[in-house]
């Protein structure tokens, strides 16, 4: 199976680039390619994760080539789950795209969305720390490109700031890794993870440089506060398929902070001890209070999802923090959970703005879509932390991780919760209950199908991932406890050793 770790970075370029070769033959052919593509994509992510449940960590060395010269992937139970995300996230909203008719508003729609699977595959396999620079930026460049499907000033105005951020996020990371391979002649996280130890205290200060700005990249890939000021601008303005798919890319910053903070800078590093955790800790409870603020406060429907994504985010960082296997694991519960949940309400908000608008200042022509409506609450509900769905068992694992710290954490959490209640419930209210006689009644829509049944499907993986709550959680307490037992992912990589 080791073979395959490969695949799926390289079915996506595949794909890819048939998809540009394509793009005169029709949409039929562009669909057909596409929707292949990722199907296998979720058959090779599943594959592989039933890989990584039963066998320890497994690398693939392109060229033979061992670490640090080579490049190498690796497949653990963390890279495999990630994988598996982004494979059913990627057809579920491909279905949607399709459905919606969205792919029909650029030519190169598929190509970029398949070019995006590429680097978000990529990131979360890759063992080198610059290969993650790499791949940073090949989302980077297909995600621009999705950002302007459509069309539109606000969205090229948006793009723009979206891309000014990440360059200066790309800007610093290239600074971290000249720091860190002019320390250690390597940038390998297996090899960095065995070097960083032994180093003498003249160059601890220069590691513990490098640290901060790696984590300040993170924070801008995973819009942590104060560097969170890009997603809500550009994510409102994103077609909603857009940010529906961006609703897993904001992951990879949490998933490179909990990758580097447990192999590369663990808390028992001598260089950074603790950083991540003291940095982490307060930037999340606040990015969690300004998300929940901004969704009370939104006066669009986008705006409203774009906060709550931002509200999401400060609850995965703040488990992130924890860097234990109780918060790690609940850190990881809650990236499966906020994931799916986000991509729902983005979908649910492009039904409703294609319809109607997204204003939420005013009362609507009349109630409309009772469909659409419950397809709403129910991803309103998910997306506070409710019951009876995935959202509510997984912020029930981020508190009970920080009871240490309850009298901190408890109160914002909690709180900010019932914020996000109040501005959902308000959105759902002014949309599908107020009513104006004056006005005339709201257009019937033509019914959508297979956008709705994407829709669905998100609901029900998070149905799914309620119910098998107790094997899940199981299954990534292991994940957890192997994160801060790195030897098996740094034998993975063969590393070379000096004769």
């Amino acid at each position: 199976m080791t073979g395959w770790i490969v695949a799926p970075v390289v079915l996506p370029a595949l794909i890819a680039t048939l998809l540009v070769l394509a793009r005169r033959t029709g949409i039929t052919v562009q669909r057909t390619l596409s929707l292949v593509g990722s199907t296998t994509l979720l058959a090779i992510a599943i594959a592989l994760i039933r890989t990584a449940t039963a066998a320890p960590a497994q690398a693939y060395h392109l060229g033979n080539w061992p670490a640090p010269f080579g490049i190498v992937l690796v497949l653990d139970r963390l890279s495999a789950l990630m994988v598996l995300l982004t494979a059913v996230l990627a057809l579920a909203v491909l279905i949607y795209a399709i459905g919606a008719g969205w792919d029909r508003k650029g030519r190169h729609f598929h190509a970029l969305y398949q070019f995006q699977m590429m680097g978000l595959c990529g990131a979360f396999l890759t063992a080198d720390a610059f290969n993650l620079f790499v791949f940073f930026e090949v989302l980077l460049i297909a995600s621009y490109g999705l950002m302007l499907h459509g069309g539109g000033r606000d969205r090229v105005r948006a793009g723009f700031q979206y891309v000014a951020f990440n360059l200066i996020g790309s800007t610093l990371f290239l600074f971290a890794l000249a720091t860190v391979y002019s320390v250690t002649g390597t940038l390998n996280m297996a090899d960095l993870a065995v070097k960083l130890p032994g180093l003498p205290d003249d160059d601890m200060a220069l590691i513990r440089v490098a640290a901060v700005l790696l984590l300040l990249v993170f924070a801008i890939k995973g819009a942590l506060v104060p560097l969170h000021f890009w997603l809500p601008g550009t994510y409102a303005a994103a077609p909603g398929v857009v940010a529906a798919l961006f609703a897993v890319m904001t992951k990879v910053g949490a998933y490179a902070a909990l990758r580097f903070g447990t192999l590369v800078f663990p808390p028992g590093l001598a260089s950074t001890g603790t950083l991540y955790r003291d940095v982490l800790l307060p930037a999340a409870l606040v990015t969690l209070a300004i998300g929940s603020i901004g969704v009370l406060g939104a006066r669009t429907l986008p705006r409203l999802a774009a906060f709550a994504a931002v509200a999401s985010m400060g609850t995965v960082f703040l488990a992130v923090a924890g860097f234990t296997p109780a918060t790690t694991s609940a850190a990881l519960y809650y990236i499966l959970h906020s994931t799916l949940a986000g991509a729902a309400l983005f979908l649910v908000t492009d039904m409703v703005v294609r319809r109607h608008g997204g204003a939420l200042t005013a009362a609507q022509p009349g109630m409309f879509g009772g469909v659409l409506a419950a397809l709403f609450l129910t991803a309103a509900i998910t997306s506070a932390g409710m019951p009876p769905l995935s959202g509510f068992i997984g912020k029930l694992l981020v508190l009970s991780a920080w009871t240490a710290d309850a009298l901190l954490v408890w109160p914002i959490v909690l709180v900010a919760t019932f914020l996000m209640i109040l501005g959902l419930a308000r959105a759902g209210t002014t949309l599908f209950w107020r009513t104006d006689a004056r006005l005339p009644p709201a257009a019937a829509a033509a019914p959508e199908p297979w956008a709705q049944a994407a829709v669905i499907l998100l609901i029900g993986l998070m149905a799914l991932l309620t119910v098998l709550g107790g094997p899940v959680t199981a299954w990534l307490d292991a994940t957890a406890a192997g994160l801060y037992d790195p030897s098996a992912y740094i034998a993975a990589n063969r590393l070379y050793e000096e004769p």
